[in-house]
């Protein structure tokens, strides 16, 4: 992998978090599998943690070696490199939740999906949305993330955050910076000392269960008519203008419906999703989407934000068309 960070003996650090934080990190994992878009490179140390204890373990030892950190939830709204990851990758599989009340308490790990059943079953509403976001809780919290109507912002009470010495503490709702697909956890005054989302809790309103039900199922099946559900995607790959017509709108007004390079394709169901094939590679989906943005730009000079992240080593990007291999096609 090409990087400007020196190469890592990744065995030895393997065996120092086996010891002194009590999990297994796998060398070269893939993580292409650990994501929606299904593409990208392997990470130099990938863990999988299923509670907070092991994640503020690992935290400190990241902080104590100076070792690039990725924490990873769903990976519904990335993607990986080609050249993969440098440094210590986390999958924050914990998925703890109880209801207390009105409330919803949930670790970082809980898949939104599973928030808004469990919170319907419960007969609290306000997590309807959920469903419709493929990431977990953490993601959500961390990008302010919504759909139908609502975001997190408009229902979350207050999160629980980890600073990079690993010391915990919670943080009203109105102390998040939250924004349109946005909040202060997105921009760290010191890219040393992130803070990394472990759970939250949830202010919720009592209603009949059967009620709520039939709001999931109306956003069920939303999504099944008006997404490529089923296809590797990371979900909106652009934020929504301020004003005027939808990303969305815009990309399908410019005709890019189908356009395609190499294995990664604009949606024909919905034009603010990228797919792809089983041909595609991360720089494949970066040319696709920096061709979007160009074309947009170009037509009525608006420039589309990213709603994903990409991650990974992207150093002196556009590589060369060669690291790629495809070609622009209409689809």
């Amino acid at each position: 992998m090409t990087s400007g960070i020196p190469a890592l003996d990744t065995a030895s650090l393997a065996a120092d978090i086996a010891r002194r934080v009590g999990v297994r990190a796998d060398q070269q994992a893939p993580l292409a599998r650990l994501t929606t878009m299904r593409v990208g490179g392997p990470a130099d140390l990938l863990v999988t943690v299923r509670n907070g204890f092991a994640l503020r373990g690992l935290v400190r030892f990241a902080r104590s070696r100076d070792l690039p950190l990725l924490i990873l939830g769903r990976g519904s709204n990335v993607v990986v490199s080609d050249r993969g990851v440098r440094g210590l990758v986390v999958q924050v599989k914990a998925e703890q939740s109880r209801i207390e009340g009105d409330r919803y308490i949930a670790s970082a790990g809980v898949p939104m999906a599973r928030a808004a059943t469990e919170t319907q079953k419960a007969g609290l509403a306000g997590l309807e949305f959920g469903l419709a976001i493929p990431g977990t809780v953490g993601g959500a919290i961390w990008a302010n993330a919504g759909a139908h109507g609502s975001d997190i912002a408009s229902v979350l009470e207050s999160a629980d955050l980890l600073d990079a010495d690993g010391v915990e503490r919670r943080l009203a709702v109105t102390d998040l910076g939250f924004a349109y697909r946005d909040s202060r956890l997105k921009h760290p005054a010191d890219a040393s000392n992130r803070e990394f989302v472990v759970g939250g809790t949830f202010h919720l309103m009592p209603a009949e269960p059967a009620v709520i039900r039939a709001r999931l199922d109306e956003i069920r099946t939303w999504r099944q008519e008006h997404q490529p559900l089923g296809l590797p995607s990371a979900g909106s790959v652009f934020r929504n203008p301020p004003d005027g017509p939808s990303a969305g709108q815009r990309i399908e007004a410019a005709g890019l419906k189908g356009f395609r390079i190499g294995g990664a394709s604009v949606s024909e169901k919905h034009s603010n999703f990228i797919i792809a094939d089983k041909t595609a590679s991360a720089a494949d989906v970066r040319r696709l989407a920096d061709h979007v943005r160009a074309t947009i730009a170009a037509i009525d000079g608006t420039e589309l934000l990213y709603e994903i992240e990409f991650v990974g080593d992207w150093s002196d990007w556009p590589w060369p068309t060669s690291e790629q291999g495809g070609i622009e096609e209409r689809g």
